[in-house]
């Protein structure tokens, strides 16, 4: 059946990030060692995010590669998960479809070009009451789940848990809030964003589009939100 709310949770990220950052930063510049540096910070946040946004600003992204943040994303359909576990340095720990069996009908994420065309979305549903009915036949025959679920679709909705350093939550906002990224990955992404910039605002100049950081788009097919790069 349609499941469509899909369900973000920040669930680990640490309490010290600008510390964190700020010992990095300060380590690769400074004859005193790190854990002096760790444990003898004093300095103002202002002067902490001074010091970060001009390393980070240089092109120095090792920096911020020591923090790691994790997620948990339920209702999440296999297309928009094929999409996100091609980023090379995630982690994830994905619902098995191997070993967890649908039971009735399964639960599914309608495409919104598809359900605003009424005559399609009704076909649409048809076709995964099908899937559906021939899935739970295949089960109830003796075929084992690792081999029925060769006909459930990528609309088939999933559960999985994501972790990345922060260097790559802000490759993943550039590329996957990009307008011409699909629809459900763009939305998946910005609530990943949005969960860390209730914490950390200092990041929302990074965590954008690609056109917003680099000034101008690198795609062959620009929304027109600004110039082309050969434009």
């Amino acid at each position: 059946m349609p499941k469509k709310e899909l369900e973000v949770s920040l669930i680990s990220v640490p309490d010290n990030m600008l510390d964190v950052i700020y010992t990095a930063c300060r380590t690769c510049y400074s004859p005193d060692g790190a854990v002096e540096i760790f444990k003898n910070i004093t300095d103002s946040k202002e002067k902490k995010l001074n010091l970060i946004k001009r390393v980070i600003s240089s092109g120095h992204y090792s920096t911020i590669e020591h923090i790691q943040l994790t997620f948990a994303i339920n209702n999440i359909s296999r297309a928009a998960t094929h999409q996100l576990v091609r980023h090379r340095h995630m982690s994830f720990s994905q619902k098995s479809q191997r070993y967890v069996k649908e039971k009735g009908e399964f639960d599914y994420i309608v495409p919104l070009a598809i359900e605003k065309k009424q005559q399609l979305f009704e076909k649409f549903k048809k076709h995964m009451e099908l899937t559906s009915l021939l899935y739970n036949e295949m089960l109830e025959s003796g075929i084992k789940g690792e081999d029925a679920r060769s006909i459930l679709p990528n609309a088939a909705v999933s559960s999985i848990v994501a972790s990345l350093n922060l260097r790559e939550l802000i490759h993943l906002a550039n590329l996957r809030l990009c307008t011409r990224a699909q629809l459900e990955i763009r939305t998946v992404v910005k609530k990943m964003c949005e969960l860390v910039l209730e914490r950390e605002d200092w990041l929302r100049e990074h965590l954008v589009p690609k056109c917003e950081r680099l000034g101008y788009c690198d795609e062959d097919n620009s929304c027109g939100k600004v110039k082309p790069k050969n434009g």
